[in-house]
């Protein structure tokens, strides 16, 4: 048994917020039947790639929503699910005729979850969001980057990640309460709220403080240390962080590094002196590290309890990171095709209900005969019918 098993989820969403969302449901046990449109944009492999791990465990099924015939059979699955899901803008569900109250209508005690971009109420409600959006908005791109320096990107897209964490979370919270009373609820979850909630108090700081805090770039938000930052190693692209706070931290690093002269240079022998000339500082560590293997430089500094580590790239966690290989964190899934693709599993143990990858990715539609005969009792030839008229595929 799995948490979730008998809790049928349909699932509008798309890019990647709200399949996040959809794929912790699915892991938990949900048959989440994923609603598609004929080409439909793929990431990848959609066995295994990013299409794949973030359809993994799910039903497709491609209905034309435009045509009444193909909207008609989404109005009738309504009716068979518990949680119906997506992250469209505001006003897209309700030009359907989907919005909560007719969802409402063909299933009393539905969980209907719209995962908008701004939310269903205030000025913005109606605009389109991305995930590098809303993290310009919350103020992430300035906190990311260096002193002095102009705002930075992320690189991806996180508020995606947590917009879809904190949305399989409410649909959690709403199956519980229609478990105690019977009724089902809308969940307005707005991303950008999501994604300004794990900014952290460093938000309302830079608010309060009238916008005087500046970003920190690699540095301590804790404290201040020097040498503090990342440090180019041997190899392509190759980092290690290190950490040096205290004047005891740095006898520690002097030792580990042989004691060169620089190190007992008299401007370096107090924090404040370090602080003060940390971009020479820089300059000498990165000096040292450069013609280092990462791996080797980070285990001399630990081994002097200095603080430490390789800045992991992709290899790193999925080829050789022992805990991650230890927690069975990469699983792999066979596929109907007889190939095997390794994705990333759920990422927490249960010790009685255990969460678990269902299978891989669906191919588009490929469980469109499936749900229609299994579901709602159309004969194969209905179905090939509704497919001719362009309602189903």
């Amino acid at each position: 048994m799995r948490p979730l098993d008998g809790v049928r989820v349909l699932d509008f969403t798309w890019v990647v917020a709200g399949p996040v969302a959809t794929r912790i449901l699915a892991d938990l046990g949900a048959d989440v039947i994923k609603v598609e449109r004929r080409g439909a944009t793929d990431f990848g492999d959609r066995r295994g790639g990013l299409s794949g791990t973030l359809m993994r465990g799910k039903r497709s099924v491609v209905l034309d929503l435009n045509r009444p015939r193909g909207l008609d059979l989404a109005r009738r699955l309504v009716a068979l699910s518990d949680v119906v899901i997506d992250n469209f803008s505001a006003r897209v569900m309700s030009n359907l005729g989907l919005d909560y109250e007719e969802l409402r209508r063909l299933k009393p005690d539905v969980v209907c979850v719209r995962m908008t971009g701004f939310g269903l109420t205030g000025p913005h409600r109606d605009h389109v969001s991305y995930g590098p959006t809303l993290q310009a908005l919350t103020g992430y791109t300035l906190l990311m980057g260096e002193p002095g320096g102009p705002p930075a990107g992320f690189g991806y897209s996180y508020s995606d990640l947590a917009g879809g964490n904190l949305g399989a979370l409410a649909v959690l919270a709403a199956l519980w309460h229609r478990r105690r009373t019977g009724c089902g609820q809308l969940v307005d979850l707005a991303q950008l709220e999501a994604v300004a909630s794990v900014v952290g108090p460093a938000l309302l700081a830079r608010a309060l403080d009238g916008g005087t805090s500046t970003p920190t770039g690699n540095a301590s938000q804790e404290a201040p240390g020097a040498p503090h930052g990342v440090y180019p190693c041997a190899g392509d692209e190759r980092w290690l962080a290190i950490t040096v706070f205290t004047d005891e931290d740095w006898g520690r690093f002097a030792h580990a590094l042989g004691d060169p002269e620089w190190t007992r240079a008299e401007r370096f022998a107090t924090r404040t002196g370090r602080l003060e000339h940390a971009a020479e500082l820089d300059r000498l560590v990165a000096a040292w590290s450069h013609d280092r293997v990462a791996e080797q430089a980070m285990a001399v500094l630990q081994g002097a309890g200095v603080a430490a580590g390789v800045v992991a790239n992709a290899e790193d966690l999925c080829a050789r990171d022992p805990q991650l290989a230890a927690r069975g964190h990469f699983v792999e899934v066979p596929t109907p095709e007889g190939r095997t693709v390794r994705i990333d599993g759920p990422p927490f143990l249960l010790s009685e209900t255990p969460a678990r990858v269902g299978g891989p990715g669906p191919l588009l539609g490929e469980h469109t005969e499936e749900v229609l005969g299994e579901l709602l009792g159309l004969a194969s030839e209905e179905i090939a019918e509704l497919r001719a008229a362009g309602a189903a595929g």
